[in-house]
């Protein structure tokens, strides 16, 4: 298979794309470790403020759950239709997304596989050269004089837009082999460069994964909502913790009630009918 032309110019600069996407990575990553580190650090405020009230409604929606199962069985003995009562969902903190250890890049080619071609001629030494080899003077015959004019044309285009491309592949058409890079020099970094820019883009896609992941995380929007209350001198979590403190108060009565209610009551079917719409509702 033959190499493409690529010449020290071209190589150097998909090193320095490589070295652009390494840079990208890293501040991704920064952005993902500062967005985790500022979401733990609201996870604490939360916890040490509204984690005691949680665990005590907690504990007393696992106690009516319990009470709420034997009453609904004693129903059920009793010949009165009663649904199994589901269990309240836990009110735990998630776990925050962990972004594994990168691997480490290959080592760049040595030895002769690290040689690179001759250091490029600049844009002004490639136009003369191509205006040496294509000037229509040197042309051998009146054909191939009309050629060479279409081909200076193109010439001047290339040098006068700076298309150091242009200006390449036309002195390779015309045979001047000394720009191309042998495939041994080049082939080796080429597959360096390729399998690193393969690496550092599979890397890239996993923190803007978890970035995203984390970013549109319920707790992460409570955080941002929070903080925005409280630029405006708000005291949202005050807010959370009355309410809190409201539910608790409502299901220690209904716990009361379930824990004392006798299956041969007429208010059990009621009781038992109203726990399962607030379940279904919450």
């Amino acid at each position: 298979m033959r190499t493409p032309f690529l010449s020290r110019f071209e190589l150097q600069r998909r090193q320095r794309q490589l070295q652009d996407l390494q840079h990208y990575a890293q501040v991704q990553e920064a952005d993902f470790s500062h967005e985790k580190d500022r979401l733990a650090t609201f996870l604490l405020r939360y916890s040490h403020q509204l984690g005691p009230l949680y665990a005590e409604l907690d504990e007393i929606e696992t106690q009516l759950h319990v009470a709420t199962r034997y009453l609904c069985e004693a129903l059920r003995r009793n010949g009165v239709q009663a649904p199994e009562p589901k269990p309240a969902p836990s009110t735990a903190l998630p776990q925050l997304p962990e972004l594994p250890r990168a691997t480490a890049l290959p080592p760049p080619p040595s030895g002769d596989g690290a040689l690179l071609p001759p250091d490029p001629l600049s844009l002004k030494q490639l136009y003369r050269r191509a205006a040496m080899r294509l000037h229509p003077d040197r042309a051998p015959d009146p054909a191939m004089r009309q050629a060479r004019q279409q081909q200076m044309t193109e010439a001047n285009l290339a040098y006068a837009q700076g298309n150091r491309a242009a200006l390449e592949k036309l002195l390779l058409d015309t045979g001047d082999e000394s720009i191309r890079p042998s495939a041994r020099e080049t082939h080796p970094i080429l597959e360096w460069i390729r399998r690193c820019e393969h690496m550092v883009q599979e890397r890239l896609h996993l923190v803007q994964t978890l970035l995203h992941s984390l970013r549109t995380h319920p707790m992460h929007q409570l955080m941002v909502a929070i903080e925005k209350a409280e630029a405006m001198n708000l005291k949202p979590l005050d807010v959370m913790a009355e309410r809190l403190h409201k539910q608790i108060a409502e299901r220690r009565k209904e716990l009361y009630i379930g824990q004392r209610l006798h299956a041969n009551s007429s208010l059990a079917p009621a009781f038992v009918a109203r726990l399962e719409q607030s379940s279904s509702l919450a």
